[in-house]
């Protein structure tokens, strides 16, 4: 098994590509061990690597993020874990959680704009995912209030030093675009 890694915006994660679906579910975001443990094995085990901050599973990659240690001396490990993994058959997943149960957090927006939402979920899903996956991330639309839309960033983009850039110039700028009831996007 050959895994592929790839540099992200955030210099703090790097994106391994194992050359085969890792999670068709959606995504999974895990920013502690404590919640890897209960629902994924592999997300438990990454973090066992020392200096190994967040696991986030996209499609067809895995995103992790480290503290201040070095990915020369990080980068062994972690692949190593992953090829161990995808060789074990083991399940990425413990038993039937989804990506949506690992996401508590309820989406809010008023009935009255329902229409507003669902143009605002169209353009995320077909503009605004593909390229934030590209780098190793995930945003998922949270709420609308008011003319403000709450998104929540994932995976390399939480915490990534050129996010608000891209929540402000790029996510913004595109939905105003698109509809002019939109007045400013805001991470959560």
């Amino acid at each position: 098994m050959f895994i592929q890694t790839e540099a992200t915006p955030n210099p703090a994660t790097l994106k391994f590509l194992p050359g085969k679906v890792v999670y068709e579910a959606g995504s999974a975001d895990f920013r502690n061990a404590e919640s890897a443990m209960e629902a994924s094995p592999l997300a438990a085990r990454l973090f066992d690597v020392p200096g190994v901050t967040g696991v986030f599973y996209g499609y067809d990659f895995i995103t992790v993020t480290k503290d201040g240690a070095e990915w020369q001396h990080l980068k062994p490990a972690i692949l190593g874990t992953i090829m161990e993994h995808f060789m074990s058959g083991e399940p990425l997943m413990n038993g039937t959680m989804t990506g949506s149960d690992l996401d508590t957090d309820g989406e809010f927006f008023d009935e009255a704009d329902e229409s507003i939402v669902a143009t605002i979920k169209e353009l995320l899903e077909t503009r605004v995912r593909p390229a934030v996956a590209q780098d190793g991330g995930d945003i998922t639309f949270r709420g609308y209030k008011d003319g403000h839309v709450f998104l929540h960033m994932k995976g390399a983009c939480a915490g990534c030093p050129s996010s608000t850039a891209t929540l402000k110039h790029g996510i913004q700028n595109l939905l105003r675009h698109f509809i002019p009831e939109v007045q400013e996007v805001e991470a959560v």
